[in-house]
């Protein structure tokens, strides 16, 4: 199954910039207002209650003021919830974000009656310096079973590899780039750049700057059958490429995404789009601008079984 039922947020309680994921995360912005927290926490409610309008289900689990983590409104770097009872566990870039793999989540999904039967953790890596952070780096079409990543400091090419042939996935391995004031840097995370939906895949291939790279990844995605809706750098500069497509329980989809992406998008795109699923968006400015994540990166898919 592509698209999830369920969907885990973190509501935040100190959300703020992080320097420490600044260093490599080119979509940050530091803004000196005193309320930022209260902004972020308002954009978040009204995210969260947009969703559950159509019927999707939200779990929200509120952040700790300690241990503090400023990017903890980004669950799904940390965790992933398989169709197997598989839980992953990610190693991740920053120290300060190390603190988000909290135990005390996964029993709050098990009291939901979701079924857990492993955890598999991947962060002791972090003693190595080997990062893998989850569904921003690793782009999942769970039909096909295929894993499509970004090399990058958040994505180590041989961890990623080992992951895919543990959960059984065949890895797509390229690099992508964006435009850095005069210079081109590795996107931080895979999810900025692409979106991969049930019938159709929203992608950036501008960013894929290596010709043979580029031409592997459309091969891959015309041949597990979805339309390619192409993006421009500049429209992934306004979040257009993070973008997730859930479900409610009447199987109804719809495609998740920021309003800041959404006004970014063409007429054509829309209509592309909605030819296959609804669009929600919602304004996330305050999060997006401090946090450098958008609406895909607020978003932990439960596929977990229920008990």
């Amino acid at each position: 199954m592509q698209t999830a039922k369920t969907v885990l947020m973190v509501e935040p309680i100190a959300f703020g910039y992080n320097s420490q994921t600044a260093e490599n995360n080119y979509f940050q912005k530091e803004q000196k207002e005193t309320d930022i927290q209260e902004k972020a926490l308002q954009e978040f409610n009204n995210f969260a209650a947009k969703l559950r309008e159509k019927g999707i289900n939200v779990i929200t689990v509120k952040d700790t003021l300690n241990p503090h983590s400023p990017d903890s409104i980004f669950p799904n770097n940390w965790v992933s919830f398989h169709e197997d009872g598989t839980v992953a566990l990610y190693p991740m870039f920053a120290l300060n974000r190390r603190v988000e793999r909290r135990p005390e989540i996964l029993e709050r999904l098990k009291d939901e009656g979701f079924k857990i039967n492993t955890v598999e953790d991947f962060s002791p890596f972090e003693n190595e310096e080997k990062y893998l952070e989850g569904t921003g780096s690793m782009i999942f079409d769970h039909d096909y079973k295929i894993a499509y990543g970004s090399v990058s400091l958040r994505l180590d090419e041989e961890l990623f590899r080992n992951f895919c042939a543990k959960f059984g996935f065949t890895p797509i391995v390229f690099h992508s780039y964006q435009n850095v004031g005069d210079q081109r840097l590795p996107i931080y995370h895979t999810n900025v750049m692409m979106c991969v939906a049930e019938q159709f895949v929203v992608i950036c291939l501008d960013c894929i700057d290596d010709e043979m790279e580029c031409e592997k990844v459309q091969e891959v995605i015309k041949s597990s059958n979805k339309e390619l809706i192409e993006i421009s750098e500049d429209q992934l500069q306004q979040f257009a490429g993070n973008m997730l497509q859930v479900q409610n329980e009447e199987g109804d989809k719809f495609l998740v995404m920021s309003e800041t992406a959404y006004k970014s998008l063409t007429k054509e795109q829309v209509e592309r789009i909605e030819n296959y699923c609804e669009i929600i968006y919602a304004d996330l400015n305050t999060i997006e601008t401090n946090g450098g994540g958008s609406a895909r990166c607020m978003l932990a898919e439960v596929f977990l079984p229920k008990d």
